[in-house]
């Protein structure tokens, strides 16, 4: 047993095939094309080449388009794509359906308006790869459960929290984890 030993100290490793564990390389590619959920979450809002958008090529590139603001326009896409009304909208993101409608499609959201809408764009995104469509993600918000204290989970949709909950719940059933 002394013999491997020794033998294994005397092993020396070529320069190129060894490379210390403290040198980090730059994973460039990352960094040029975007991301899976950030091109879903663009779409689900429907602004893909829209300007105010071109700029987004990561999730952290989203704080300056929520900072001044997104159109009205993709509110308008996202309650066609999540099957909302005027009215839930306008409870989902704190106002009235009288001011809503006031709107013009190029108007600019408010900062928490815009964020909401980020957050449901990811979340939709993320639903309709749970689930398979888009369809059945919206009955499933549409249907009461256990988790959610036998409530539609887009009851929850009107905070961050409640969109998490949402989130995590997806998770879970991804995973095959039920409650």
């Amino acid at each position: 047993m002394e013999e491997k030993t020794s033998k294994a100290k005397e092993k020396s490793y070529p320069e190129e095939e060894y490379k210390p564990m403290h040198v980090v390389e730059e994973a460039a590619p990352l960094y040029i094309t975007m991301p899976y959920t950030t091109q879903k979450t663009i779409g689900m809002m429907g602004m893909v080449g829209k300007r105010d958008f071109a700029g987004v090529k990561s999730e952290t590139d989203f704080i300056n388009i929520i900072r001044t603001g997104i159109p009205k326009q993709a509110m308008d896409n996202l309650m066609e794509i999540t099957d909302l009304t005027l009215t839930e909208m306008a409870s989902i993101v704190h106002t009235s359906d009288r001011t809503l409608r006031r709107y013009t499609a190029g108007q600019k959201l408010s900062q928490d308006q815009s964020e909401r809408m980020v957050e449901m764009a990811k979340l939709y995104g993320r639903g309709e790869e749970v689930f398979g469509s888009l369809e059945n993600f919206r009955e499933w918000m549409n249907t009461r459960l256990v988790p959610f204290g036998n409530k539609k989970p887009k009851e929850y949709l009107d905070t961050s929290i409640g969109i998490r909950m949402i989130q995590d719940e997806l998770g879970r059933i991804e995973h095959g984890i039920f409650a």
